[in-house]
C-alpha cells in the first residue's frame, strides 16, 4: 500500500529553488550528463545527473548514488570535485526530482518510506502518507542503474548509497530488504520515528536474523542525539503535530541501532556523531563526511554550508 503524501510540515522553506550548482558550470575535473526516468501510474519523474571524471580511468570506478539529488548537488563545489578526481574519482549519481525544488517533500515522503505512516495533522485529522520505497528501489535497480552503467564504467563491487533523514530511512530499508543492491550504505540522521517507530521493528529484526555482508555508516548530529531541537513555535499547530510524530523514536535511536547492527558478524558498522549539529545541517555535513570516508577526499564536514538552515527539520 502506498499513501499519497500530504503537504509536508518538515520543510522550513518548501519552495526553495536549487539555483546554480556545479551541474550547470563548465566541465573541469568532472563533466555532468542528465537523464529523466518516468515510471508509475500516475507518472512520476526523476531527474538524474551523473558526474563523470573528465580524465579517463584505466579501471572501473566506484559509484555513489545520492538521494535528494537536487539538494546534494548544492553541497559540491569545484574544489571538492577536483579533490575527488585526484583520489578515487568516483562516478557521482544525483537522484532528484524533475523540478527545480531543492527538496520535494511530498515526493520524497512517498519514495523514501517503506512503511505507511498515519498520524494526526495540525487540525487533528488523521493523514496517511508513504509506503513507496519498494517501488522506488525497483526504479533505481531496473531503470536508473542500467542507464548509469551505459554512460560510465562502474565497479559493481563498489556501489554506495547515501541518504539523509527520510533518505537515511530509505538507505536502511534497502539494506534490510535488498542488501546486495549496494556494498556501502550511508544513513545520515535516519527518521526512525516514522510510522510510530516501525523502522525499528520486523524489517530490522529479519535482517539481523538473516544478514548479508555489508558496510554501514550511521551518522547523527550531536544536537539530535541530545534531543536539542532548537527554538520551536509551540503555538503553531503544525509544529506541535510534527513533534508528536517524531516521538515515535528516542533521539539517540540511530546510535542504538548502530550498536545492534555492530553485533551482527556479517555487517561492518561505523558510527559518527557531529558535535553541535542539528538535523538540517547534517545533510551537507554527512555528505561531505561520506566523500572523505569512501573516497579519500579531505573531510570538509566541519565547513559551514549556506544551505544547511533550509534542510528538512526532521
Amino acid at each position: 500500500m502506498v499513501a499519497a503524501a500530504p503537504v509536508a510540515a518538515q520543510q522550513r522553506n518548501p519552495l526553495q529553488k536549487v539555483g546554480e550548482t556545479v551541474l550547470d558550470q563548465p566541465a573541469q575535473s568532472y563533466r555532468f550528463e542528465r537523464f529523466v526516468i518516468e515510471s508509475g501510474t500516475p507518472a512520476r519523474r526523476w531527474r538524474v545527473n551523473v558526474g563523470l571524471p573528465t580524465q579517463k580511468a584505466a579501471t572501473a570506478a566506484p559509484v555513489l548514488y545520492m538521494l535528494d539529488g537536487n539538494a546534494a548537488a548544492m553541497v559540491f563545489d569545484q574544489a571538492l570535485l577536483a579533490d575527488l578526481a585526484a583520489h578515487a574519482a568516483p562516478v557521482l549519481v544525483f537522484i532528484g526530482y524533475d523540478n527545480d525544488l531543492r527538496i520535494d517533500s511530498p515526493a520524497r515522503t512517498i519514495d523514501y518510506t517503506a512503511w505507511v505512516d498515519t498520524a494526526d495533522d495540525e487540525n487533528g485529522a488523521p493523514q496517511s502518507s508513504g509506503g513507496g520505497a519498494q517501488a522506488f528501489l525497483d526504479v533505481i535497480q531496473q531503470r536508473i542503474k542500467p542507464e548509469v552503467e551505459r554512460r560510465a564504467r562502474v565497479d559493481l563491487k563498489q556501489q554506495s548509497l547515501w541518504g539523509h533523514s527520510l533518505g537515511g530511512l530509505f538507505v536502511l530499508s534497502t539494506l534490510y530488504t535488498q542488501p546486495t543492491a549496494f556494498q556501502n550504505y550511508v544513513s545520515a540522521s535516519p527518521s526512525l520515528w516514522w510510522s510510530q517507530g516501525a523502522p525499528q521493528g520486523a524489517m530490522e529484526h529479519h535482517f539481523i536474523a538473516e544478514p548479508s555482508p555489508a558496510r554501514v555508516w550511521l551518522m547523527l548530529g550531536g544536537d539530535e542525539r541530545s534531543g536539542n531541537r532548537g527554538v520551536r513555535d509551540m503555538t503553531n499547530p503544525r509544529v506541535v503535530a510534527h513533534l508528536r510524530r517524531i516521538a515515535g523514536a528516542t533521539p539517540d535511536a540511530a546510535f542504538t541501532l548502530s550498536q545492534r547492527l555492530a553485533a551482527v558478524p556479517a555487517v561492518q558498522v561505523s558510527y559518527r556523531e557531529f558535535p553541535g549539529l542539528g538535523h538540517g545541517p547534517m545533510l551537507p555535513a554527512s555528505l561531505k563526511a561520506t566523500l572523505a570516508a569512501l573516497y579519500g577526499a579531505a573531510d570538509r564536514s566541519a565547513a559551514p554550508s549556506a544551505t544547511a538552515a533550509d534542510a528538512p527539520a526532521d
